[in-house]
């Protein structure tokens, strides 16, 4: 179970609370707008986000020479649902649905979503470019050769080999950052942009993932869905071995492109 002290810790200081609210409104900031926005100190506020960043309540993703700041809602998910779901579930239950804005900015990620595993980041590396394991905890096998430039595919897993999506592999340094284009078999003019980029963290893995160029508020909202649910699978295959009881269509569907 994890241990939510730094979670609670970080969450009892109302500066670093004010901190999360200005990224509620508007996330993916950097150190100066946070700093102009709340009237707070470049050290006071380096200070309060690292300890928000070691309670996973908030991510960092650097761009060019900045670092931008975003909201991770999942410790307050788990707070939520430890202790406040069994009493106002139908209420509650959306707590782990705090969208990040929807701002058509495109020099900064549309979608950051980090997660930490306990594993190593050659298992999580393998565990992403594995056909037969994307197809146990994704439901839909990830097929490429994973070299820059060569394509990839997302096939089916009842041996048609159809693909449902796919894309460009654009960047591959194992074990530590993939990025390739996500779309439709047909293509798209401006297709979206995954990342991941795979971290030692201590004794564990931090695997952030990123999903740039957005078509809108609609497809942000279904990856916002659909990728907790995968990195959650992913998460339960390496550390316990199996997945978790979801449907994998229903998280192929939440992550297809328009």
């Amino acid at each position: 179970m994890e241990d939510l002290d730094p979670v609670f810790k970080a969450l009892a200081d109302p500066s670093r609370r004010r901190l999360l609210d200005s990224l509620r409104r508007s996330d993916g900031q950097t150190l100066g707008q946070l700093c102009g926005q709340l009237a707070m100190a470049r050290q006071s506020a380096t200070q309060h986000l690292a300890l928000l960043e070691a309670a996973n309540l908030i991510s960092t993703v650097r761009r060019s020479r900045e670092k931008l700041h975003y909201l991770n809602p999942v410790p307050i998910y788990e707070i939520q649902r430890r202790w406040l779901a069994p009493f106002e579930q139908p209420r509650l239950r959306d707590l782990d649905a705090i969208k990040r804005n929807a701002e058509k900015i495109m020099d900064k990620p549309h979608y950051v979503y980090v997660t930490y595993i306990h594993s190593t980041p050659e298992r999580v590396w393998h565990a992403l470019t594995d056909a037969d394991l994307t197809g146990e905890y994704w439901g839909h096998r990830n097929v490429s050769d994973w070299q820059p430039g060569s394509a990839w595919e997302h096939q089916r897993t009842d041996g048609s080999g159809i693909a449902d999506a796919g894309g460009k592999v654009l960047e591959a340094v194992p074990p530590t950052r993939l990025v390739m284009t996500f779309e439709d078999p047909g293509g798209t003019p401006d297709p979206g942009v995954v990342t991941f980029t795979i971290e030692p963290h201590q004794e564990i893995v931090r695997l952030t993932v990123t999903h740039e160029n957005l078509a809108g508020e609609d497809e942000l909202r279904d990856i916002s869905a659909g990728w907790p649910a995968v990195l959650a699978n992913l998460k339960s295959k390496l550390e316990t071995g199996s997945v978790l009881p979801q449907a994998p269509w229903e998280m192929h569907a939440e992550l297809r492109s328009p």
